[in-house]
């Protein structure tokens, strides 16, 4: 398996060797975004957090943009393919800004 960096996880998304999680079509659908939002914001995003530890397995938060609207996604590996595990928008009280966690 490969290792997950954004180089990887762009050259997956190019190649087609992703999926979504049905928790992450849920979320699309309920903030009203688009999977093309979510790969163009994967395309031209990079890596801001990362969870080794990740019981589920290694995965991280990604950081990237579509019309310059800041989308999070959360992304692992799976059998050599992506799995984008979840989508959201980084708002208030959770989020500060969008590389910045607030209080919980």
């Amino acid at each position: 398996m490969e290792n997950l960096n954004i180089k990887t996880i762009k050259k997956l998304i190019l190649k087609g060797q992703w999926f979504l999680s049905e928790h992450a079509l849920d979320r699309l659908i309920e903030r009203n975004l688009k999977i093309s939002d979510v790969l163009v914001s994967i395309l031209n995003g990079e890596i801001i957090e990362t969870y080794p530890e990740d019981p589920r397995g290694a995965s991280c938060l990604i950081l990237g943009k579509k019309d310059n609207i800041p989308i999070h996604t959360v992304c692992g590996l799976m059998n050599d393919n992506l799995v984008i595990i979840t989508v959201y928008l980084p708002e208030p009280p959770k989020w500060i800004d969008e590389r910045t966690r607030g209080g919980k």
